[in-house]
C-alpha cells in the first residue's frame, strides 16, 4: 500500500491577487491536485501566478461521497490542497468537514499561512486588537437579534463579516441593541476600491445611506469605553 498524501490547507488573496507566498504558490503547483471553493474564480489566481495544477470543485454544498472520494485520494498517496475563493480555508468558508475527516483518517494536514480578511482589517483599525471575539456572519434570520444581543456581554472588540445587502440593516440593528458605539468599517480590502471608515455607529450608519455599498465587508465593534473613541 502506498504512503499517504498530504492535505495542504492554503491560504490564498482575500483581494490583490499579488497578495500570496513563494510557498503558496511552490504548494499549489507541486500538489496533485486542487479542492477549490469554485473553480472559475480560483483559475483567475492560478492564471496570474502560472500554475497549470488541475482543479476540482469542494464547496459548502459537497456532499459525503465527494468527500470520501477526496480521503479515498489521500490514502492512495495523492498530495491535495485546499483552497478558498479568497482567504484562509475554513474560516467562515467551506472545509471544516473536510479537515475532521482528515483527522479521523489519520492523514497529515498541513497549513500555509495567507491572507485574512480578520487580521488585516484589524490591524489597521485603531481598536483594542491585543483581545478580539470574531463572530463571522450573523444568522440571516432565526437566532439574529438575540446574537446581537449577546455580544453586549463581549469586552473586547467584536469583529463580524457582512453582505453588502444586509449591511445598513446590520448597522441599524447594533445601533438598537448596543447603543451609539464606536466601529470601524473595512470594505474591499487590498482591492482597488478599498475603503476603512471609522467613527461611532450613528455617523457610519449616515456614511452608508449616502453610498451604495458593494464588495466584502468587515465590521469591527469596540467594546463599550469612551477611551477608544475617534
Amino acid at each position: 500500500m502506498s504512503e499517504k498524501g498530504q492535505l495542504f490547507v492554503v491560504g490564498t488573496p482575500i483581494g490583490n491577487l499579488k497578495d500570496i507566498s513563494i510557498r503558496a504558490i511552490s504548494t499549489l503547483e507541486n500538489v496533485d491536485l486542487i479542492l477549490a471553493e469554485d473553480t472559475r474564480n480560483s483559475k483567475k489566481l492560478l492564471n496570474a501566478h502560472n500554475i497549470n495544477t488541475k482543479m476540482i470543485s469542494y464547496h459548502e454544498y459537497s456532499n459525503e461521497n465527494e468527500t470520501q472520494r477526496i480521503i479515498n485520494l489521500l490514502n492512495n498517496g495523492k498530495n491535495l490542497a485546499l483552497i478558498s475563493d479568497a482567504g484562509t480555508p475554513t474560516i467562515s468558508d467551506p472545509g471544516y468537514g473536510l479537515i475532521r475527516n482528515c483527522i479521523k483518517a489519520k492523514i497529515k494536514i498541513i497549513p500555509i499561512p495567507g491572507a485574512s480578511a480578520i487580521t488585516t482589517a484589524l490591524s489597521v483599525s485603531g481598536l483594542p486588537s491585543d483581545s478580539f471575539t470574531f463572530y463571522g456572519f450573523l444568522p440571516q434570520k432565526k437566532g439574529r437579534l438575540k446574537k446581537i444581543k449577546d455580544l453586549t456581554n463581549i469586552d473586547n472588540t467584536i469583529i463580524l463579516f457582512e453582505s453588502p445587502y444586509r449591511l445598513e440593516k446590520t448597522l441599524n440593528q447594533l445601533f438598537d441593541l448596543l447603543g451609539n458605539r464606536t466601529v470601524v468599517v473595512g470594505r474591499e480590502l487590498t482591492k482597488l476600491y478599498e475603503e476603512i471608515i471609522r467613527g461611532n455607529l450613528y455617523e457610519i450608519i449616515e456614511y452608508f445611506s449616502k453610498t451604495k455599498v458593494k464588495g466584502e465587508i468587515v465590521i469591527m465593534i469596540g467594546k463599550d469605553d469612551d477611551r477608544i473613541n475617534f
